[in-house]
Parts: structure tokens; C-alpha cells; sequence
């Protein structure tokens, strides 16, 4: 396990993502968050995470748990053909530009103050966590993704695909899931 960037020609500043080692982590902060996010990318259909793709991982997730969804790109789709509905779809940059608004939520219940990761290219979630790092500074962001993300609050190491399957059971079956 490394949690080293994957943009080596980028420096993240001096604040960097808390590393994620125990998965249960992942699982207190979903149930201690009252209004949680998760923001999926194109690749939560190309990715696999063991026998299933991220896609059906988000889905058991945002099932579980309640947390609204926004699909970046052209995945609802994808999450249509699999019986679940995310709440709106809106490219990366313009839900991380709402997310930095106070007011803004997907439901109401007043602004997001954890957004959950996954699915986007490294490089693009890279510059989102940094901006909402820096014009967000009361939000707690997780990186779901493999690789280690520095701009996050919370991110998983450099992991192997074993190690992130299990890691991501582990967040499942901390919030009462299988």
C-alpha cells in the first residue's frame, strides 16, 4: 500500500487526504453525515470491483444507505438499466461548483457536507477534490477510487484489486450491508 499521487508532476500542498486503513472509517463517517452525496463518474461502468462493476457497488451503497446520487456523463443509463434512479445527472464540474454553495442540496435538507467519489478519471477528480478543497473548506470529501488522491479528506491507498474489492465489502458491511 502507497499513498503516493499518481500525478507525480503535481504537489498537493501541505494538506493532504487522511489514508483510509481501516474501511470501517468509511462506514462511521456515511452514518455520522446528515446530508452525504455521491457523486458517480463514467467509469463506475467500465471499472470492476470483483464479479460486478462500480456501478452495482454504488447502487448497493446509495440503496443502503439513502445518499442521493449524481451521474456525471452518460451513466443513467447504466443506472436505469439496473432499477435505480440517481436524483439528477450533471457533468463533474458543475455539481462540484454547486457543492461549494452553502445552500445548494439535492434534497433540501441544506448543503452536503460529505460527498463520496468514484468513477472519474484520475486527472478529473484530481482538480475537483482540489477546487472543493479549497472553496469548500467545511466539506469532508471521500475518494472511493483505487488510487490515492491527495485533494480528499479521506482517500483509500494505492491499492491492488483485491485489497480495494475487500475494502469496499468492508465499507458495505459496516453500514449493515452483505
Amino acid at each position: 500500500m502507497s499513498a503516493t499521487a499518481w500525478q507525480r508532476a503535481e504537489v498537493a500542498g501541505p494538506k493532504k487526504a487522511l489514508v483510509i486503513t481501516k474501511p470501517q472509517v468509511v462506514s462511521a463517517l456515511i452514518k455520522r453525515a446528515k446530508t452525504p452525496i455521491i457523486v458517480a463518474g463514467h467509469k463506475v461502468t467500465e471499472v470492476a470491483v470483483g464479479n460486478q462493476l462500480l456501478v452495482d457497488y454504488i447502487i448497493d451503497l446509495a440503496t443502503l444507505t439513502g445518499i442521493p446520487v449524481v451521474a456525471t456523463a452518460h451513466v443513467v443509463g447504466e443506472f436505469d438499466k439496473r432499477g435505480y434512479r440517481p436524483q439528477v445527472s450533471m457533468s463533474l464540474v458543475d455539481v462540484c461548483n454547486r457543492l461549494t454553495d452553502a445552500s445548494w442540496s439535492l434534497e433540501g435538507g441544506g448543503s452536503h457536507e460529505l460527498a463520496l467519489f468514484a468513477g472519474h478519471d484520475y486527472y478529473m477528480q484530481w482538480l475537483a477534490l482540489s477546487g472543493l478543497k479549497h472553496a469548500a473548506p467545511q466539506m469532508k470529501t471521500i475518494s472511493l477510487d483505487r488510487y490515492y488522491q491527495p485533494h480528499a479528506t479521506w482517500s483509500f491507498p494505492n491499492l491492488n484489486e483485491e485489497e480495494w474489492r475487500e475494502s469496499l465489502q468492508q465499507v458495505l458491511r459496516g453500514i449493515g450491508g452483505r
